[in-house]
């Protein structure tokens, strides 16, 4: 009784603590405190969707190294333990705030189409659409440990206090080699991937090599807490941390994957492998009341994410109420006037020109905002693409470094293919191409596509405010909104921000239209208020996988205290030292 005492004494002390400030900052405070107390810490602060990879990062923080060190070992073990999200196979952006320089960077390591994908080769075989699995789905190289390896170079030269390359990847060796427990999201997603009555999309154990490496014998799914073990993937791990980067693109890795690829009528070839570059490009960025949002350009929808916030700016949120219909209603309007411009000009901005200083400026966003109406939902609107699944991490070192980080394989599991011995599943991410040739992010030989990733920050005084993010293709522009607009506009704690109910304007596999999936905590006469405005309502489980998960770490610029969260809908963990 003694402790339960103690403990719910030190939960009201830091949730006042925070809450004190965030009112001493914004003349706000939350009056619903979560009982989830936001982890706090005045070093270093690691989130990510699974509590082995925090700590795979709290670890090599604790060892010294800094912020890019921890990103890359989360990651890293993110690739094995969560491949349902990300692999070695996929993508990845950064952004990336260095507290020596002052400067936030970017970096692109997304994957460039082969340079046999060609319209003409999709139309050759009588296919009108880029198939979503299997090995015609895989025709972009994966970027992923590009990613990895130019930013640590950037780390090592202009933060310090690096660790060896190789120290990186112990937890994601380890976990490959020695097996780990199958987290909640993991069984779920296999189990539905195991479904011999869905021939196109859901029958993964149809893949031999997949089968025989994430299934059970028989093709059967793992269930939650069994053991999993990838010793081929801890051999390909292994090697890259012994022989860096170029082992995968230009050596034995990539020579495994092409090879494998090829016998089975795969299209990337060893020289796709070795031109692969991630660049370094620059971020955009708008106000946000007195703050500024960061986030990625083009070839990703962060434009999306940034016009939603720049539509706000013309609103007074707080006026509407936090869980109102009114805020609810507000926002999906913003994203559909955002997800307008995406649409229409988002893709590679090296083979199309991108209005991004238009589209980001504030008389756009006026004229956006004077077309909503604040009443009645928009009806003429294009249907959306479904989610893809994506982790989002962020880590803040104990010098202020700071790492907003997204992977991504695109579909659960990306394309389903594991390519042979290599152990390295591949993503259908350029599936997404069009094979229209009129279509803005048609499929060309060497072309980016249409990324639905984008890592973001909030900055204060040109230093880190709030580091976040989340998985969910469609849904990232949104949730990243509630989390900005809890936040800042209605000075909740970033636990409560993401903890709290979320929405989803779009469409699901196999639906030809969108609807607004709200999660049913939200109040029923919320719910039914966004019915009599014209939104499809479809009331979907209280903490559903919809709707991504999201994470955030709060800089206090006062203390210099970090709090990190995490979302309740996934298998994640936020954890300081």
């Amino acid at each position: 009784m003694t402790f339960r005492k103690c403990v719910v004494l030190v939960g009201v002390f830091s949730m006042t603590l925070f809450v004190g400030t965030l009112r001493a900052q914004t003349g706000k405070y939350s009056e619903t405190a979560s009982r989830t107390i936001d982890p706090m810490t005045t070093k270093g602060m690691v989130t990510s969707p699974n509590y082995l990879a925090t700590q795979a990062g709290v670890d090599v923080l604790r060892a010294g190294g800094n912020a890019v060190d921890a990103a890359i070992a989360v990651a890293s073990t993110l690739a094995v333990v969560y491949p349902q999200m990300c692999t070695l196979g996929g993508d990845n952006f950064w952004l990336i705030y260095n507290a020596k320089t002052g400067e936030l960077r970017a970096l692109n390591a997304s994957g460039r189409a082969g340079e046999k994908a060609t319209i003409d080769f999709y139309k050759s075989k009588g296919l009108s659409k880029i198939p979503s699995r299997g090995f015609l789905a895989a025709n972009t190289v994966p970027g992923v440990v590009s990613g990895w390896d130019a930013a640590y170079r950037y780390a090592k030269e202009s933060m310090g206090k690096s660790l060896p390359w190789a120290r990186l990847f112990q937890s994601a060796v380890a976990y490959a080699r020695d097996g780990f427990p199958v987290s909640p999201s993991l069984a779920y997603w296999e189990a539905i991937n195991v479904n011999p009555n869905d021939q196109e999309f859901r029958n993964l154990q149809r893949f031999d090599a997949f089968s025989g490496m994430y299934l059970k014998p028989g093709g059967k799914a793992y269930t939650f807490g069994e053991v999993m073990k990838l010793p081929t993937l801890a051999a390909t791990l292994e090697t890259i941390a012994t022989d860096g980067a170029d082992a995968f693109y230009k050596g034995p890795i990539a020579k495994r994957i092409v090879a494998y690829l090829q016998q089975n009528g795969g299209m990337l070839t060893l020289d796709d492998f070795a031109k692969h570059t991630a660049d370094w490009v620059e971020p955009i960025h708008v106000p946000y009341r007195n703050l500024v949002a960061y986030n990625f350009p083009p070839n990703t929808q962060g434009m999306a994410s940034l016009e939603i916030l720049n539509i706000l700016n013309n609103f007074d949120v707080q006026k509407l109420g936090e869980g109102s219909a009114d805020y609810y209603h507000l926002i999906v309007e913003a994203t559909k006037e955002a997800f307008a411009d995406r649409d229409r000009y988002l893709t590679d901005p090296a083979f199309s020109s991108i209005p991004l200083k238009d589209l980001l400026s504030a008389q756009h966003g006026k004229d956006q905002a004077a077309r909503i109406d604040l009443k009645n939902a928009a009806k003429e609107v294009k249907p959306l693409d479904p989610k893809g699944d994506t982790i989002w991490l962020g880590v803040v070192d104990e010098q202020g470094n700071a790492v907003s980080l997204i992977q991504s394989i695109y579909h659960d599991f990306g394309s389903g293919i594991v390519a042979g011995d290599t152990g390295v599943l591949l993503q259908n991410r350029g599936s997404f191409f069009s094979l229209d040739p009129n279509h803005v992010n048609h499929l060309e030989p060497h072309k980016r596509t249409f990324h639905t990733l984008n890592p973001a920050m909030l900055l204060r005084d040109g230093k880190p405010y709030l580091v976040y993010g989340t998985m969910g293709g469609e849904g990232q522009p949104q949730t990243q909104a509630a989390i900005v607009t809890r936040i800042v506009d209605f000075g909740m704690t970033p636990q409560d921000a993401i903890a709290a109910p979320r929405w989803l304007h779009g469409r699901t596999w196999g639906a030809s239209s969108n609807d607004l999936k709200l999660e049913s905590r939200m109040s029923d006469a919320a719910v039914e208020e966004l019915r009599r405005r014209g939104h499809p309502v479809k009331v979907v489980d209280a903490y559903t996988d919809t709707m991504g998960h999201a994470g955030a770490i709060l800089i206090d610029p006062q203390t210099g205290v970090r709090f990190g969260a995490t979302d309740p809908r996934g298998d994640g963990l936020a954890a300081g030292y």
